[in-house]
């Protein structure tokens, strides 16, 4: 278990550049199991997720290089093994992407039940339901997913919500499937747009990128190709706060605005001014933080992803902000963390109240997940005092180096294990 020792109160200054996005590079991976060939990728983020999935994929029977950072070569030279274990599988619930381009590919898969961050009911049902549809037999034995398809026909896929992993699952299958595809109610999020923008250029034909409505046609073969993955929209936004917590004197770089249209329109209510100078972004305070009222929403609305970090800046509005969660219906687990420093905070079923205060004062704290952890770290740098944030481990699982970058803009911030 690690834990980040903070002592707020530093001021904070200078660059922070934001790193390939996690939830493009997890399905762009698994990718490579489509079709034989040399990949290179760049703008790979150096997590512990990518590390998981590097070994998932290696199990599986690619070659995998790292060239430099953020770059590496991916061989595959066929597929050795169609099972994703359980030991691998368990870390990361986004291991559940290789069964559609296992089926692509190979035509069966066997594949454990996810894990991931216990931030909620995640289950898969949409995604075997969708392959069912692609004439895939499902069978489930002790834990595992058994998928198989003597071949694989397209058809029209109605998702019940726009999952995000579903989508790019069923894409990655849809492309090597006969005929046509059609996804309704599609994940629109940015990360399945990078995922279909590299499979076209692997020679899919994918139309409706970035809409609710996808439509594929099937092709015989694929080809390998290089790729660089999109910046991580949720540092962007994560670093935006951080860069308004510290009145702009924090400059973004690698930064792209139009990937958090919503987020930017409701922090701007907030009375956050957000400018892009050359290169960089940066966010200052205007006057005051306004309260704000704000519910989670499937992309393009409100990220639940950056849910918990708004909170750290609606503790210092003057009066009362709400957030409804409409995504994961445990995404309020920083909340008894953060009333632990100070804030006042009250949950009603799914719709957290927060009241603004003064000042927060560091305390011992746990992070829950992965973005309750980036919530407490935000809080942890503008408390008086000291922050220790046990189980700090979830945070490496979506941060690249966030100690070291943090201490290069001068915080005083320090991970012990």
């Amino acid at each position: 278990m690690a834990k980040f020792i903070i002592k707020g109160g530093k001021k904070l200054s200078g660059e922070i550049e934001v790193k390939g996005a996690k939830n493009a590079t997890l399905p762009i991976l698994t990718a490579t199991l489509l079709a034989s060939g040399v990949y290179t990728f760049s703008n790979i983020p150096e997590l512990k997720d990518v590390e998981v999935m590097i070994d998932l994929l290696r199990h599986l029977g690619l070659v995998i290089k790292k060239l430099a950072p953020h770059t590496y070569r991916i061989t595959n030279q066929g597929i050795k093994n169609i099972e994703a274990p359980y030991e691998l599988v368990k870390a990361m619930r986004a291991s559940f992407l290789v069964m559609g381009p296992l089926l692509g590919s190979a035509k069966k898969a066997r594949v454990s039940m996810p894990g991931g961050c216990a931030i909620g009911a995640r289950p898969v049902n949409f995604h075997l339901n969708g392959f069912e549809n692609l004439g895939v037999k499902i069978t489930v034995d002790h834990g595992f997913i058994n998928a198989e398809a003597k071949e694989l026909i397209g058809a029209e896929i109605n998702l019940p919500f726009p999952t995000v992993t579903g989508t790019e699952n069923l894409v990655m299958a849809a492309v090597k499937a006969k005929g046509r595809t059609i996804i309704n109610n599609a994940a629109r999020e940015p990360e399945v747009g990078d995922l279909c923008n590299l499979l076209n250029k692997m020679g899919a034909k994918i139309s409706g990128i970035n809409t609710d409505k996808l439509e594929i046609n099937g092709v015989d073969k694929l080809q390998a190709c290089d790729y660089e993955v999109i910046p991580d929209r949720i540092e962007i936004g994560t670093f935006i706060i951080l860069s308004a917590l510290f009145q702009g004197k924090i400059l973004i770089k690698n930064a792209r605005l139009d990937l958090l249209v919503d987020f930017i329109k409701k922090i701007e209510k907030a009375g956050i001014i957000v400018e892009k100078t050359g290169e960089y972004i940066s966010a200052k305070i205007f006057k005051k933080i306004n309260p704000l009222k704000v519910a989670t929403e499937p992309y393009p609305g409100f990220p639940t992803d950056l849910q918990p970090q708004l909170m750290v800046l609606l503790n210092l509005a003057n009066g009362d902000s709400t957030i409804e969660e409409n995504i994961f219906e445990n995404r309020f687990r920083q909340v008894p963390e953060l009333n632990r420093l100070g804030a006042k905070i009250t949950i009603f079923e799914k719709t957290a109240t927060i009241t603004g205060v003064e000042k927060l004062t560091g305390t011992e704290v746990t992070a829950t997940d992965l973005r309750a952890g980036a919530a407490l770290v935000l809080a942890g740098l503008i408390a008086e005092n000291t922050t220790t944030i046990n189980e700090a481990e979830h945070l490496e699982r979506g941060y690249e180096d966030l100690v070291g970058r943090l201490q290069a803009l001068g915080a005083d911030i320090k991970k012990q294990t």
